[in-house]
């Protein structure tokens, strides 16, 4: 699956409406970048749920490559650990691959400003169904 077939894929969703752009897709590794604008609390930072929704999509995304086109990815767990705030331009997240099985994914998605300083560490897991 290329950059294109999973923009495609998004059209429409809450990735697209964030405003998340994919840069890279592979099973061992996706990566995609997310303005800071219209993504923020009321104090003009960052929302945390903003960064976990590109770490959840950037996850998905890698399971469902490795999961092949006839299986789906489904998330079952994810956590995230914020470490600075992000008031504008864009933040980069890369997912890669810590484990690949039949039935599980799991990836750990690091997610950085501009300056390449990590904003987020998050890890996810999805259950591998068939479609």
């Amino acid at each position: 699956m290329d950059v294109a077939m999973v923009v495609d894929m998004h059209a429409g969703t809450l990735p697209a409406r964030m405003g998340i752009e994919f840069l890279e897709a592979t099973p061992e590794r996706v990566s995609g970048r997310m303005p800071v604008e219209g993504n923020t609390q009321p104090y003009g930072l960052l929302h945390g749920g903003a960064s976990v929704v590109l770490a959840e999509t950037l996850g998905s995304v890698a399971a469902a490559i490795h999961a092949g086109p006839d299986r789906i990815a489904v998330g079952i767990e994810i956590n995230a650990t914020h470490h600075r705030s992000a008031s504008s331009g864009h933040v980069t997240g890369v997912a890669t691959r810590l484990h690949a099985g039949r039935t599980l994914a799991t990836y750990d998605i690091e997610i950085s400003d501009e300056q390449g300083r990590r904003v987020c560490t998050s890890r996810l897991t999805c259950m591998l169904r068939d479609r």
